[in-house]
C-alpha cells in the first residue's frame, strides 16, 4: 500500500524554482512488463482457488462421502497452509520468491490433473482426494509467502499495484465458483479439476520470466550466509516480525479477530443468511460483498493516507455489518448494501496493510516476515469455525453474530489505539545522523 506524489525538479539557472524537491509520483504499475505478468499469474492462480472450493465439494459428495468428507478434504488442504507457511517463507528467501512459486503451481497443477485422471476413469477414495489436497496445500505453503516479496521488485507503486491484485482477488473470487458449478454442472467434475489445473499452468508460465528478481543484498546486517541452516533464517525472520511493535501488534489484535469474528461470522452467516432470505438471496449478498471488494480495491489506487493502518482500520470497522445484518434481520436491501460496505472496508484494509508491510520490510527477509503474517493471521480461524456451531447451539446464532460484531469493533479500536500502529507513516523513517 504505497504512494503516488509528485516530483517537481528545478531547472538549472532557474531562479524561482523551489530548491526543495517534493516526491516524485511512480509510473504506473502497468507501465511495468514484470507487473503485468505477476498480475497475470496471480489472477489464474486466485481463479483456480476460486474453483477449487465447488469442485471440490461435488468431487467428495459425488463419490459418497457426504458433507463430514468434504471438511476432512478442507482440512487435509488446510493443515500443510499453517504448519509449512513458514518453511515456505524461508525458502523464498532462500532460492527467490519467483522459483518457489513456479516449483508450487507445477505441483498444484500435477496435483489437480491426478485428481482429475482418478474421478475420470475410477471410483477415487477419500484419503486419495485428502492426499492430493494435502500435496496441493503444501504447495500453496511454499507460494504464498513469495507474492508478499515479488511485488516491490516488479512495481515502484506497491499500493496501486496490491490494489490492482486486491481487485483481481474479488473478481476471480466472483467469477471462480461460477465458472466450477458450470463445468461441473456441463461437463464433469474431472473436466473442472482439470481447468484448474491449467489454470496453475497459466499462472506458472506468466512467473516463468521473471527471473533475476532474487533478494536485493541487505546493508542492515537482515541478510544471511547462502548456507545459513533453515533454522537461523526462521530466527532471522521471527527477529524482524518481533522487533517491530506495529507489525507484531497488529497480527495479534488480528489472530483474536480471526478467532471471534472472521471464524463464527461466516459459517454462521451464512445460515442465518440463508434462511432469512433464502438461497439465492444469499448467493446476491455474497456477489454485493464480492462488488464491495473491487470497490474498495479501487479506493486503494487513489486514497493514499499519510497514516495507512489507522486509515485501514476505520475502513475495517464497516466489516462488523457482515455479522450483524443477519444477527439484526435486517432487510434483503439493507443486508446487501452493508455487504457492499464491509466488502469495501475489508479490500481498503488489505491494500493498506501490504503496502505498509511492502515498504517497511526489507526485501532480504520481506518472505520470511510474510510467513509470520499468514501464519498469525489464518492458524485460528479454523479454531473459531469449530466452535461456532457448538457455541451457536448453546448461545443462539444471533447472539453469537451479535457478540462478533461487537468483539469486532472493540478489537480495531484497540489496534488503532497501539501507539505504533497509530503512528506508523507511509515511509521509512531514517534516523537524522548524529551531530
Amino acid at each position: 500500500m504505497t504512494m503516488d506524489d509528485k516530483l517537481v525538479e528545478s531547472r538549472p539557472g532557474d531562479a524561482q524554482a523551489d530548491p526543495s524537491p517534493t516526491p516524485a509520483a511512480p509510473p504506473s504499475p502497468w507501465r511495468s512488463h514484470r507487473f503485468r505478468l505477476l498480475f497475470l499469474a496471480r489472477s489464474s492462480s486466485l481463479f483456480a482457488d476460486g474453483m477449487l472450493m465447488v469442485s471440490l465439494t461435488a468431487a467428495v459428495l459425488r463419490t459418497g462421502h457426504g458433507e463430514s468428507g468434504v471438511g476432512y478434504a478442507l482440512a487435509a488442504w488446510m493443515a500443510p497452509i499453517v504448519l509449512l507457511v513458514l518453511f515456505g517463507g524461508v525458502l523464498a528467501d532462500r532460492f527467490t520468491p519467483q522459483l518457489m512459486m513456479v516449483g508450487a503451481d507445477a505441483v498444484r497443477m500435477l496435483a489437480m490433473l491426478v485428481l482429475a485422471l482418478l474421478l475420470a476413469v475410477t471410483d477415487v477414495s477419500l484419503w486419495q482426494v485428502m492426499a492430493l489436497m494435502a500435496l496441493s496445500g503444501a504447495a500453496t505453503a511454499m507460494f504464498q509467502p513469495g507474492l508478499a516479496g515479488l511485488v516491490p521488485r516488479v512495481a515502484e507503486d506497491l499500493q496501486r499495484a496490491n490494489a490492482l491484485l486486491r481487485i483481481s482477488e474479488a473478481v476471480c473470487t466472483l467469477l471462480g465458483p461460477g465458472a466450477a458449478g458450470l463445468l461441473v454442472g456441463y461437463w464433469s467434475v474431472a473436466g473442472s479439476f482439470t481447468a484448474i489445473a491449467a489454470a496453475f499452468a497459466l499462472s506458472a508460465l506468466g512467473l516463468l520470466p521473471l527471473r533475476n528478481l532474487g533478494a536485493d543484498e541487505a546493508t542492515d546486517g537482515t541478510a544471511d550466509a547462502p548456507a545459513a541452516p533453515i533454522w537461523h533464517r526462521l530466527a532471522v525472520g521471527w527477529r524482524e516480525f518481533s522487533s517491530r511493535p506495529w507489525l507484531w501488534g497488529v497480527i495479534a489484535v488480528w489472530s483474536v479477530y480471526g478467532l471471534l469474528v472472521f471464524g463464527p461470522s461466516v459459517p454462521l452467516g451464512a445460515v442465518a443468511l440463508t434462511d432469512q432470505h433464502g438461497s439465492a438471496g444469499y448467493g446476491w449478498i455474497a456477489s454485493a460483498d464480492g462488488a464491495g471488494t473491487i470497490v474498495g480495491g479501487l479506493l486503494g489506487m487513489r486514497v493514499r493516507p499519510a497514516k495507512p493502518l489507522v486509515a485501514g482500520a476505520c475502513a475495517m470497522l464497516f466489516f462488523s455489518l457482515n455479522p450483524l445484518a443477519p444477527a439484526l434481520h435486517w432487510s434483503f436491501a439493507l443486508t446487501a448494501l452493508t455487504g457492499l460496505v464491509a466488502g469495501a472496508g475489508f479490500a481498503f484494509w488489505g491494500v493498506m496493510w501490504s503496502t505498509s508491510v511492502q515498504t517497511h520490510i526489507p526485501l532480504a527477509v520481506l518472505a520470511r516476515v510474510s510467513a509470520y503474517d499468514v501464519a498469525g493471521s489464518i492458524m485460528v480461524i479454523p479454531v473459531g469455525r469449530a466452535l461456532s456451531g457448538p457455541v451457536a447451539a448453546a448461545f443462539g446464532t444471533d447472539r453469537v453474530l451479535l457478540f462478533s460484531a461487537v468483539a469486532g469493533l472493540l478489537l480495531l479500536t484497540l489496534m488503532i489505539a497501539v501507539p505504533a500502529v497509530r503512528t506508523l507513516g507511509r515511509t521509512p523513517t531514517t534516523p537524522l545522523p548524529e551531530s
